[in-house]
């Protein structure tokens, strides 16, 4: 017998143009948060809470406790409010234990050091395969590697939370040319997706309005993906889109918020310790084309 379907609640953070969701047992009320956005104001280096603040709200509103704060990547577009709903919940953060491999990439390049081994910023790292309990439901781990090596979808019965896997099926898919990403790999993980059964429901972690389209959307099926994707769908081969892909990323600029985010996201929504002068910072690398003129 299938379990329950879980009631979901999507918040949708429009200057990041990402998805968070509240997700729980309609039977237990225990419930996780998934891929939640600190508000953070780039000019001034500001962090607040009020977009977390409204998904706990709804929380309190549903009477749900918060078992989980679930990240389905280190996201290289907003800023984790994880460790904000840890302390006011106590719910432990999850992420794919390839995070490691994340972590490894970036440390050197951030300076680091702080970084815990071994992944242990995190409260927990989830292997591809791995179920675990949200009240009387059970939720899946799937390892879709590709935009990031540690991107993982959560299934729960038949909704999947895909993170940055897939967006939406009259848009497309998203870069793979970040470090340790790879176009291929993101197509087999699509893939793996997309053989779930066509009516299962998914859930994605962005939108950015297709051309045509007046509103935000954020809910697809793999039924609508394998019909409609332009960049994925059936028929597609794995040779056409890593052609697509490839030439498509070089043309793409970075995040706006790609260095504060990934700095702050490897180490699951900590900002660097403070400086002697009681400041946190945050690092910018500075590459140039004539080094010798600007010394």
């Amino acid at each position: 017998m299938s379990q329950p379907a879980a009631h979901i609640r999507a918040f949708f953070d429009e200057p990041t143009n990402t998805v968070s969701y509240l997700v729980w047992d309609p039977a237990t009320k225990r419930g996780a948060v998934i891929d939640p956005v600190l508000d953070w104001d780039n000019r001034s280096g500001t962090a607040d809470v009020a977009f977390a603040d409204r998904i706990l709200a709804a929380a309190d509103e549903e009477a749900v406790a918060i078992d989980w704060v679930l990240e389905t990547h280190a996201h290289a577009d907003h800023l984790t409010a994880a460790p904000y709903i840890k302390a006011r919940t106590g719910a432990p953060i999850g992420i794919g234990e390839h995070i490691r491999q994340v972590q490894a990439i970036f440390r050197p390049m951030f300076q680091a050091e702080d970084l815990k081994p071994g992944g242990g910023d995190f409260d927990r790292l989830f292997a591809d395969g791995e179920r675990f309990a949200l009240g009387s439901l059970e939720v899946e781990v799937i390892h879709t590697p590709g935009h990031t090596p540690a991107c993982i979808a959560y299934r729960i019965g038949e909704d999947v939370f895909v993170g940055d896997t897939l967006f939406m099926h009259d848009y497309g898919t998203a870069r793979a040319d970040f470090p340790g990403g790879d176009a291929r790999t993101l197509f087999r993980s699509m893939k793996r997706l997309l053989a779930l059964p066509p009516d299962t429901r998914l859930w994605m972690c962005h939108d950015y309005k297709a051309p045509g389209r007046d509103s935000y959307a954020w809910q697809s099926t793999v039924a609508e993906q394998r019909a409609h994707n332009p960049h994925v769908k059936d028929g597609v081969t794995e040779e056409e889109f890593v052609a697509f892909r490839t030439a498509r990323d070089a043309t793409l600029a970075a995040p706006l918020l790609l260095l504060p985010a990934i700095q702050v996201n490897i180490r699951a929504g900590r900002f660097p310790p403070a400086e002697s002068n009681g400041v946190r910072y945050l690092l910018v690398p500075v590459t140039t084309r004539k080094a010798d003129t600007l010394a």
